[in-house]
């Protein structure tokens, strides 16, 4: 039984979406939790409903084993279901370059993007994660004769990347590649079908 502790507008929200992408919404449960927020005006005492040690989400259980972060998730469902074609099965060209995207992703973009958002600057901190320049040229690069970042064809490694620039327009770069991509992955069906689900869970609560 695979099971996904989700909580709306939160990093869960691209996993509904990879659920969507991945025709499996009907083969995994739903469980909506609440979660800290930030800026949130009264103390939080956790939801028990959530497994995450630190309360976090997303997580996924499959068969009572907990699986957690966005890239851990992805990679398992995307290898779960390999079907649809948005991951990079093991054996084939495009494996190592799409675990590479999942990784840094975690590794280094939300990194990089918190550090210049609370304006926080320390030698060791650009020698281990770079800085948003570095950042935005290595996505550039990847863009610029390509659609997306494996080349042609959408995959999990774009839906994953381009929702920080989603989430927090300010970190958006100038790079017209970079915004293109972004748009060409907002405007997917399942980018907006995640939108409207987790309006419908709000205004059920």
């Amino acid at each position: 039984m695979l099971t996904l502790i989700h909580a709306p507008h939160s990093r869960s929200t691209r996993i509904i979406a990879l659920l969507k992408e991945l025709d499996a919404l009907d083969r995994v449960e739903v469980r909506p939790v609440e979660i800290q927020r930030q800026g949130q005006d009264r103390p939080f005492a956790g939801d028990a409903r959530n497994p995450h040690p630190e309360g976090k989400v997303p997580v996924l259980l499959h068969d009572g084993v907990e699986i957690w972060e966005s890239p851990a998730i992805i990679q398992y469902l995307t290898d779960l279901f390999p079907e649809r074609g948005i991951g990079a099965p093991i054996g084939s060209r495009e494996r190592g370059r799409y675990l590479s995207w999942l990784s840094w992703y975690g590794d280094v973009v939300e990194p990089v993007l918190l550090l210049a958002a609370i304006r926080v600057e320390h030698p060791f901190l650009s020698a281990t994660f770079r800085g948003v320049a570095e950042m935005e040229a290595r996505l550039g690069k990847a863009l610029e004769n390509a659609p997306y970042l494996l080349g042609d064809r959408y995959s999990a490694a774009d839906l994953l990347l381009h929702t920080p620039f989603v989430w927090f327009s300010e970190a958006m770069p100038a790079n017209s590649a970079i915004r293109d991509w972004v748009r060409r992955c907002t405007e997917r069906p399942s980018s907006k079908f995640a939108a409207e689900y987790d309006a419908s869970l709000l205004a059920a609560a």
